[in-house]
């Protein structure tokens, strides 16, 4: 599989540090040459590394932000 190159556009949210490899943050990430889209995952000091994470569309982030709320922890 051929490397997919990324390009983090802005970083909108970083989670305070818990001490491991890495932290995780929320970002506008452009894939390729496809649309930009947030994106969350765990990221290293010098972002040479990052985990599995998941990106949404702002259509999909906004009904998240909108559903937070009625969850219960």
């Amino acid at each position: 599989m051929a490397d997919v190159k990324c390009e983090i556009l802005d970083t909108l949210l970083e989670f305070p540090d818990d001490g491991s490899k890495y932290h995780k943050e929320l970002n506008l990430i452009q894939w390729g040459r496809n649309p930009p889209k947030y994106d969350l995952r765990g990221w290293s000091k010098d972002r040479e590394e990052m985990t599995k994470g998941i990106t949404l569309t702002k259509e999909e982030l906004l009904f998240l932000r909108d559903q937070l709320p009625t969850i219960k922890l």
